[in-house]
Parts: C-alpha cells; sequence; structure tokens
C-alpha cells in the first residue's frame, strides 16, 4: 500500500500516482489524484502568499485523465466518466479522453449514451468506435 503524505502536491503527487497505476494499482493511483483533487485549501495554503500561480484549476486535464484511466480501470465506472468529461471540459479536442468517457459508458450498460463520446473519439484520433475496440483503452499509454 502506498504511503500518503498529506503536502505533496503537484508534480510529486502526480509522479507517484503515475507509478502506482503503472504498477496496476488502479485504486491506489486514484486516492492519490483524489485526494489533490479534493483538498484545494490545503493546497492553496501551501503556496507562497505572493504566488501568482494558482496549484488547482489549470494544467490539471493530465492528471484528470490519469483519474479517469485508474477510475475505469479499478471498475469505477461513473468515477470514470466524470473525470473524464473534466478533461473533455479542459480539452474538448483530445481524443483519447473522448474514448475514455465512451468506454466508461459502455461498461456501466450506457451504450446509447456511449455513441456521443466515441464519435469524437474516431474522429479526432483515429479510435474505432466498434463495440471490440475496448482493450484499446486498456493498452493507451500517455
Amino acid at each position: 500500500m502506498m504511503t500518503r503524505t498529506d503536502s505533496l502536491y503537484g508534480f510529486e503527487r502526480y509522479e507517484r500516482a503515475k507509478h502506482a497505476f503503472d504498477d496496476a494499482r488502479y485504486t491506489d493511483a486514484a486516492r492519490e489524484l483524489e485526494d489533490f483533487f479534493t483538498d484545494p485549501a490545503a493546497a492553496r495554503a501551501d503556496c507562497e502568499p505572493d504566488a501568482s500561480a494558482d496549484p488547482i484549476g489549470h494544467g490539471t486535464a493530465e492528471m484528470h485523465l490519469l483519474l479517469a484511466r485508474a477510475y475505469f480501470h479499478s471498475a469505477q465506472l461513473e468515477r470514470a466518466a466524470a473525470a473524464a468529461r473534466e478533461v473533455i471540459a479542459q480539452s474538448p479536442d483530445d481524443a483519447y479522453a473522448h474514448l475514455l468517457l465512451g468506454r466508461s459508458l459502455q461498461r456501466a450498460g450506457r451504450r446509447d449514451e456511449a455513441r456521443g463520446p466515441l464519435r469524437p473519439a474516431e474522429l479526432l484520433g483515429g479510435y474505432p468506435a466498434g463495440s471490440d475496440a475496448t482493450t484499446q483503452v486498456a493498452d493507451e499509454d500517455l
């Protein structure tokens, strides 16, 4: 099990989550990133008072994508879909996020709803929209 340190934010937390994901510890990866996204007050308090950059809110699409992948692989499909939607909100042209959203909805039995995000995944990234393409989510690297 992963040792968690509440004072880690940003890059360090993302790196720990990536390592957990690479070791197929998807729940640990998700938990590491959840802590980052659910404790913004602590993250902001950790910043220098005169720092102009907000550690939360901008440039988090890549972390949300890893979170969505961790949720998908640990069968937390509603959470995977929500995290994929966060990525799409920040990066509407992210084909893989559309694919992940569509596959999450498919696995959750919401095939009709899955067609919407699978179409941009196919158009933007060349991901096949057919039902036999599920393995592409599992095999995709960032």
